[in-house]
């Protein structure tokens, strides 16, 4: 009778191994814990040389909580968890210039680094050391180019988007290279033209 189990054990176990040829390892999401229900954005920390350049960055992570709609925005005192960051690297340099060496094309970085808090628990839930935005754009004397202002407004677009994302959608549906790959030489937090 051991004999019996055993084999008809094995079988099964042969059985469903060949089933599993077209699996695939996906792991489930971190979403966030169902007590947070209203978020608050602290003022973002800049670590670097150039002036208010969180302030604009703040304005556009909150509008799109909002535009979103999945969590509300609270006061930090009301709010259930807690997003919090800071800018470590701006640079913004000339790479493409014409044949009188005037820059035409330009490239910003943004390097930041975020996490999210747990309010009633002080735990953190997410965190992204080294989150990176890079944008080209073309001089504003050029046709469709524009200024370093305009190009920093669709960089803090692009990365409210990314944050937003990675509070609604959870793990892995935004990831940032690793700290050591971007931050070549710690000491330069700022480059602009």
């Amino acid at each position: 009778m051991k004999k019996l189990i055993y084999l008809l054990g094995l079988i099964l176990a042969v059985t469903a191994c060949n089933g599993l040829q077209d699996v695939y390892y996906r792991p489930n999401a971190q979403i966030m814990p169902q007590h947070i229900t209203k978020i608050h954005v602290r003022p973002i920390i800049n670590r670097t040389e150039v002036f208010a350049l969180e302030d604009r960055l703040v304005i556009e992570v909150v509008d799109e909580f909002v535009r979103n709609g999945t969590y509300s925005i609270a006061q930090e005192d009301q709010a259930d968890g807690i997003l919090a960051g800071e800018i470590l690297r701006y640079i913004s340099i000339p790479v493409q210039y014409n044949t009188q060496s005037i820059p035409t094309v330009y490239r910003m970085e943004v390097l930041l680094n975020l996490r999210f808090i747990d309010r009633n628990s002080q735990e953190t839930i997410w965190q992204e050391p080294a989150l990176q935005q890079i944008y080209i754009y073309s001089d504003a004397t050029l046709p469709g180019g524009m200024s370093e202002e305009q190009a920093r407004e669709e960089l803090w677009k692009n990365f409210a988007k990314m944050i937003v994302k990675r509070t609604v959608e959870g793990f892995g549906s935004v990831a940032s290279p690793t700290r050591q790959q971007n931050q070549l030489n710690p000491n330069q937090t700022t480059i602009t033209q």
